[in-house]
């Protein structure tokens, strides 16, 4: 099967699958039983009140009628207005995606250093004391939850050696070095929950390829370790690690809440804990729908790199 042909399939499959997400969002939030309306202003609110929200989510209207009409206005760009501001959901969404975007980006750098270096060390030195030292780090880190480990490091840096911020504020009216500072704290901690998965996985898998045949014939023809290691090793060691680099990246847009309240970072994850609490129906579903969007296209970027990366899957798939 040609790289096309695969692609085009991943795409088409992606494209299904967000559908049926997009429909169990929609059964979830608004075909359940009982008034929608009820459920978002509460049992004290007027019939006044009531009757405007149900103009607004076209109550009305049959359930399958309401979800063409969600569907199609998403697909036009149009995310709706939310119940609790009043104001346009892309308005809202715009500034939250684009912090949460920056301590993705910082974090996701970070995450590569601190998931290649350590697998690499351990690979290149199995069986010795560095070796065990790590695994022994990446096995504590790992059994810390999130909101711990982001509060050890808030102790430590933000408290008891004062050199970062405690709260993560970033405005317009900040300068880049003041908003990159206050990016550091979270940005660190979503690196390391990260990596702590990746070391494990990368480093098995490195160690296997690195004892196969054709990284043995490499060194036989008197490559350099350096070469045999990152030309012939490391792009089929790493194909298992994209799989926990997708989860990673779709972990990162929306799953970030946690890491973002500790921090008090104004992002995505934030945004979406608020429109819960305000019972924002239009809100809620575009920032779920935008997280299942994220998530499904991280997989399927890691899947095409999957493939691209080791041809034999081409014929196997």
């Amino acid at each position: 099967m040609s790289i096309l042909r695969l692609v085009i399939s991943r795409v088409a499959l992606s494209a299904v699958t967000l559908l049926l997400v997009s429909l169990l969002i929609f059964l979830i939030l608004e075909a359940l039983p009982g008034d929608v309306a009820t459920r978002i202003l509460g049992r004290d609110a007027t019939a006044k009140a009531l009757e405007v929200l149900r103009e607004q989510l076209h109550l009305g209207d049959p359930a399958f009628s309401r979800y063409l009409h969600w569907l199609g206005d998403l697909l036009h760009g149009n995310l709706g207005v939310s119940i609790a501001t009043g104001r346009p959901i892309a308005d809202v969404l715009g500034p939250r995606i684009i912090n949460t975007l920056l301590l993705s980006l910082l974090a996701f750098a970070m995450y590569l250093v601190l998931a290649i270096v350590p697998a690499v060390i351990q690979a290149t030195h199995r069986g010795t004391k560095v070796d065990h030292a790590i695994s022994v780090v990446t096995l504590v880190l790992l059994s810390l939850p999130d909101f711990l480990l982001a509060t050890i490091l808030l102790f430590i840096f933000a408290v008891a050696m004062p050199i970062l911020p405690a709260l993560a504020t970033v405005s317009d009216a900040s300068s880049w070095l003041d908003n990159l500072r206050a990016m550091i704290l979270p940005a660190v901690t979503l690196a390391i929950i990260m990596a702590v998965y990746a070391i494990r996985v990368l480093r098995d898998s490195l160690i296997e390829v690195l004892r196969s045949d054709y990284v043995r014939l490499a060194e036989l023809k008197g490559l350099r370790p350096y070469a045999v290691l990152w030309r012939h090793a490391m792009p089929n060691a790493i194909v298992p690690a994209l799989n926990i680099t997708a989860l990673n990246l779709g972990f990162l847009i929306g799953g970030v809440v946690i890491v973002e309240r500790v921090f008090s970072y104004p992002g995505f994850g934030t945004l979406l804990i608020d429109a819960l609490q305000l019972r924002d129906l239009p809100l809620i579903k575009a920032t779920v729908m935008i997280s299942a969007a994220v998530y499904i296209a991280a997989n399927l970027v890691a899947d095409i790199g999957a493939v691209l990366l080791q041809p034999r899957l081409r014929t196997s798939r």
